[in-house]
């Protein structure tokens, strides 16, 4: 069977990326490397648990972010970072796809930055960024996922278009035990068909 979406080549080659951010925050937009393992591990130690919910790995554990680094599928999941000069990880932002199925053509986004570094513009750079990705791989939708305390990334998604879908309210449980309303946000893509491997 063919594949549904055209493969990264070409895309990762853009790679990596200069920009500067609010207050002259100089930083590098490129994806995930095996060896950014130590970097990635003490990026999570700094954000806050209740951010965390959504994560389905053990990231406080450093043998599961190395294990994650060691097996990287950018065609599964596109983990985009924002670096330092110092090489510090300041945000990361990860485009996952489903691949097969019948939501095989909507792709998930998640996003994470540093406390030290809120507030700069990352977020919003690292999921338009992602936004582009994902019209080039031919996705024609994509969801991120929150709890209704995230009010500041609820509202840099908004700024991009995306609007809510589903809200359900004491949906999810933190570590704590505690329930939290679960808000669904979407955004329909329009794919540029240039990118998209249609037409010859």
């Amino acid at each position: 069977m063919k594949d549904l979406f055209p493969p990264l080549d070409g895309i990762v080659d853009k790679y990596p990326l200069d920009k500067i951010f609010k207050g002259e925050l100089k930083a590098t937009l490129r994806p995930l490397e095996e060896a950014d393992h130590q970097a990635l591990f003490n990026f999570f130690k700094a954000v806050p648990e209740n951010e965390r919910l959504f994560i389905k790995h053990q990231v406080q554990d450093p043998d599961v972010i190395k294990r994650w680094c060691e097996k990287l599928d950018l065609e599964k999941d596109f983990p985009l970072l924002a670096l330092g000069e110092n090489g510090q990880i300041l945000a990361a932002c990860t485009l996952h796809q489903n691949g097969f199925g019948w939501k095989r053509h909507i792709g998930r986004v998640s996003v994470f930055v540093h406390p030290d570094f809120r507030r700069r513009g990352l977020a919003y750079a690292l999921v338009e960024e992602l936004m582009g990705v994902a019209r080039q791989l031919g996705l024609e939708k994509l969801e991120a996922e929150f709890v209704a305390e995230q009010e500041r990334a609820i509202k840099v998604f908004a700024l991009l278009g995306f609007s809510d879908l589903v809200n359900f309210p004491k949906y999810v449980m933190d570590m704590q035990g505690k329930h939290h309303d679960y808000l669904l946000m979407g955004i329909l893509l329009t794919t540029d068909i240039e990118y998209a491997g249609v037409g010859g």
